[in-house]
């Protein structure tokens, strides 16, 4: 059964020491199928609209304290995104500023080897998600720091 109700407020929210939210963000990726049912070395990523802007991003929230950081990972992709799967090693940490209050943010990125995608999910009438090449997520998605953390994505899986 998938939880179809978002967490809000930021009383759980954990801070870092300026003041700025400590925010988790997820790349969820498959390889695309081919026309007889069998898998490609294509990778897809799926991205989400902004819920205030038709801008596209890899879903991403609030670290919030009762939770480690993959588990604040995979939530976000079910709620933002409404796909569930194993959540891999972390990519990176970068500190951005945010736009609304100026400060520094901190926000970690995590890749997610999706296995599962609903149909219904928390953030459905909020946002638009979209499967996409890397070449065109890149273009697209609207944080620099995340478009670092795909490349550093694209880049471990090619390696193996």
């Amino acid at each position: 059964m998938v939880c179809l109700v978002s967490r809000s407020g930021r009383e759980m929210q954990r801070y870092n020491e300026t003041g700025g939210r400590q925010v988790v963000g997820c790349i969820p990726y498959r390889y695309k199928q081919n026309i007889d049912g069998s898998m490609s070395n294509e990778l897809e990523v799926l991205l989400v609209t902004s819920q205030k802007t038709p801008t596209f991003m890899f879903p991403k929230g609030g670290w919030e304290l009762d939770e480690t950081l993959e588990e604040a990972a995979s939530r976000e992709s079910l709620e933002e995104a409404g796909v569930i799967g194993i959540v891999e090693q972390e990519l990176g940490e970068w500190s951005f500023i945010s736009k609304r209050y100026g400060i520094y943010y901190e926000g970690h990125m995590f890749p997610l080897l999706v296995k599962e995608q609903h149909d219904t999910w928390a953030e459905k009438n909020l946002r638009t998600r979209l499967w996409m090449n890397v070449v065109e997520a890149r273009d697209v998605c609207q944080h620099w720091w995340m478009k670092e953390a795909l490349d550093i994505l694209v880049h471990r899986l090619t390696l193996h």
